[in-house]
């Protein structure tokens, strides 16, 4: 799917008004031209935050938020950037469009995403009807013996599949949807062998699968009985893709906008049992192991997530498996945990057994990332022998060495070396023989200038840079990080790119940036990111996002200053350089250098000594 046009984005700030879209989520009283209302991004009994029908502005003069209402929505509902535009857009009645939207190919593909959601939808109110008839009964009566209540059943949509072969392909032929579309959305089951078509879910308890914005796009389907399988999810479609899905996040987010945890547990049945008991904040993979895409969306609505597993050695495998898919997307900031249950245990079971509080206390209590690793490390090893210290060792190296550069990273290596009695240097250094790249390479050094027997002088351009710590491995991929970090640190940047580096590869995607940002649109990281996504310009910021910055938020201000500095010094030094080459070049050819050339020569290496 390609970008939203920036136009379009122009023209739907200047149709919606920030003060009704604030207003909907904020108590917002009128003083004077503008509104005011407490801050819903930190806590505070006085108001300090303000919404201006006039600029069009939402501001906090406590803790800085700031923003249009793109911003706001992606800030208060956790949105990212092209879902807080479709929200938007929704409130207007506008489609959103995509940079290639002429294409006919991509018109169709549109066409058909739109058909099928409502289809799924149809169908989604077929199941909850058919459970308040009189053959939803059996369905009527496990749902009550399982503890679930008509509210929670509602929240969740739950339906149920009739025992009839056809009852959901009829209902749906009735109201003219063929069934060959039934099929390519996974609704009716194809018999090649017979050619008989049938319904997919029968005689079973229904989970509507929603994506984020609600619309049903999947179903799962549980058994009231013995029957085999006990759970029967959607097949992949069009408009499903289990590998990207998760049952519960969208009532989830219903259920607290401002969630700060997300619990990972197996089933759809474990999800709506929790949420029974006042737990809110889990969900469900479909059918798969929580994957890196499952991951990063949810690390972009929370900061810590919690895997839950059976006590058993089944359990401890997918843990492992856990460990390995979150081990590379652990910036600072946020944290995973693990939550192992009781052998025989699932979170149903136990929470109906223990209750609310317990099972909370067993969440807050779950094994921090870095816990279950050394555990796992340790697991099976008598670490009083060195071969077996040293099989440890190198297993948890492995696994740091996965982790992106940062706090963490360090803290783990310092925990390494304290348990084994190595110092942390030799970790670092048997990390760093497997970097293929430094995370900001210097360029390569120029040889010294010297004008002794008419060797060729050069410049250590490094060693300039070493003399001043504060502009250590400068390059233009570190003013993308501070630019990251603070996009608002563009303000001090000057208004012309002459001193950009021109031979850094890093140079034209900073250049962008900073044009995105003084546009005026683009103040938040997170629509920084949004903006570049599904590009290698994109792929290059994600990169440099989950890089360490060892830089103080106070002084990312002077760092950048000294930065540009830099690069104007240099691009100073660039043309002497070239004269002096150019002499120099003229000497060693044989040709004598007059005495003007002379005097300008001593003059310039005199300059650059300096």
């Amino acid at each position: 799917m390609g970008q939203i046009p920036q136009r379009f984005i122009d023209d739907l700030l200047a149709r919606v008004d920030v003060v009704d879209v604030v207003g909907e989520r904020v108590q917002l009283k009128k003083g004077g031209r503008d509104y005011m209302g407490l801050c819903p991004f930190h806590q505070e009994k006085t108001p300090s935050f303000t919404v201006s029908p006039g600029k069009q502005f939402y501001h906090c003069f406590g803790c800085g938020a700031h923003g249009s209402a793109l911003n706001f929505l992606m800030e208060y509902d956790n949105l990212s950037f092209p879902e807080a535009v479709e929200s938007l857009a929704a409130r207007l009645g506008m489609s959103v469009p995509r940079e290639g939207d002429d294409d006919p190919r991509a018109q169709v593909r549109e066409k058909q995403r739109q058909e099928g959601v409502n289809l799924m939808e149809l169908s989604a109110s077929f199941f909850r009807e058919r459970l308040r008839m009189p053959e939803g009964k059996a369905a009527r009566d496990y749902l009550h013996a399982r503890g679930l209540s008509p509210e929670i059943q509602e929240d969740f949509a739950i339906g149920y599949a009739p025992e009839a072969w056809d009852a959901l392909k009829r209902h749906l032929g009735e109201r003219g949807v063929s069934e060959s579309v039934q099929i390519e959305y996974g609704l009716l089951i194809h018999r090649e062998d017979s050619g008989r078509r049938y319904d997919r879910f029968r005689d079973r308890v229904i989970f509507p699968i929603r994506d984020i914005k609600g619309r049903t796009i999947a179903f799962g389907g549980r058994v009231m009985g013995d029957a085999k399988p006990k759970y029967l999810n959607s097949p992949e479609t069009p408009v499903f893709h289990k590998g990207r899905e998760l049952y519960g996040l969208y009532e989830a987010r219903q259920a607290n906008r401002h969630l700060e945890r997300l619990l990972i547990v197996e089933g759809y049945m474990d999800v709506v049992a929790l949420a029974q008991f006042g737990i809110r904040n889990a969900v469900a993979t479909l059918g798969t192991a929580a994957s890196e895409t499952h991951l990063q969306r949810l690390f972009r609505l929370v900061d810590e997530v919690v895997f839950c597993f059976d006590g058993d050695r089944a359990g401890r495998q997918a843990a492992t498996r856990a460990l390995e898919t979150v081990l590379p997307l652990m910036i600072d900031g946020r944290q995973a945990r693990f939550l192992f249950l009781p052998e025989g245990d699932d979170p149903d079971t136990l929470v109906r057994r223990e209750g609310e509080a317990a099972f909370q206390n067993r969440i807050t209590c779950a094994s921090p990332l870095s816990e279950f690793l050394f555990e796992q490390a340790a697991e099976g090893r008598d670490l009083g022998s060195i071969e077996s210290r040293e099989r440890y060792a190198s297993q948890v190296l492995k696994a740091v060495e996965r982790l992106p550069d940062g706090v963490l990273k360090s803290l783990m290596l310092s925990e390494l070396a304290s348990r084994t009695g190595v110092e942390t240097s030799r970790f670092e250094a048997l990390l760093n023989r497997h970097d293929t790249a430094s995370a900001f390479p210097e360029p390569a050094a120029e040889s010294d200038i010297s004008a002794s027997h008419g060797a060729a002088p050069t410049i250590s351009s490094a060693g300039q840079r070493r003399a001043d710590s504060r502009v250590d491995l400068a390059n233009m991929a570190r003013v993308l990080q501070l630019l990251l970090r603070d996009p608002r640190l563009v303000d001090q940047l000057p208004d012309s790119f002459d001193w950009c580096d021109e031979e850094d590869p890093d140079t034209p995607l900073c250049t962008s940036v900073i044009e995105l940002v003084r546009a005026g649109r683009y103040r938040s990281s997170q629509v920084l990111l949004a903006h570049f996504h599904g590009t290698s310009e994109g792929q290059r910021l994600a990169e440099l996002a989950k890089r360490e910055l060892p830089i103080k938020p106070s002084d990312r201000a002077a760092v950048l200053s000294e930065l540009v500095g830099y690069f104007q010094q240099r691009a100073m030094q660039e043309s002497p350089r070239e004269e002096i080459d150019a002499l120099l070049s003229k000497e060693r050819r044989g040709e004598r250098l007059s005495q003007p050339e002379k005097l300008r020569l001593r003059e310039l290496l005199s300059s650059l000594a300096r």
